[in-house]
């Protein structure tokens, strides 16, 4: 079984969510081992809403017609 080694939130999304989180200096000093499970939690809870609010943004796809 293999391993993915990319995550599914890119770098840069993860730094913006520290940010508006909170947490950022932490993670800077630190490097993410250093946040706590709390803060982890609160931030994939954060990318879930924003998945959320960006998918009713977009119209419904339509299957195609044959």
């Amino acid at each position: 079984m293999s391993r993915r080694n990319r995550g599914v939130m890119s770098e840069n999304f993860k730094y913006e969510l520290a940010k508006d989180l909170g947490f950022y200096d932490t993670v800077q000093r630190e490097g993410w081992g250093g946040i706590r499970t709390k803060d982890a939690g609160n931030m994939v809870k954060r990318a879930i809403q924003i998945a959320e609010q960006a998918s009713r943004q977009q119209p419904p796809q339509q299957p195609p017609r044959y």
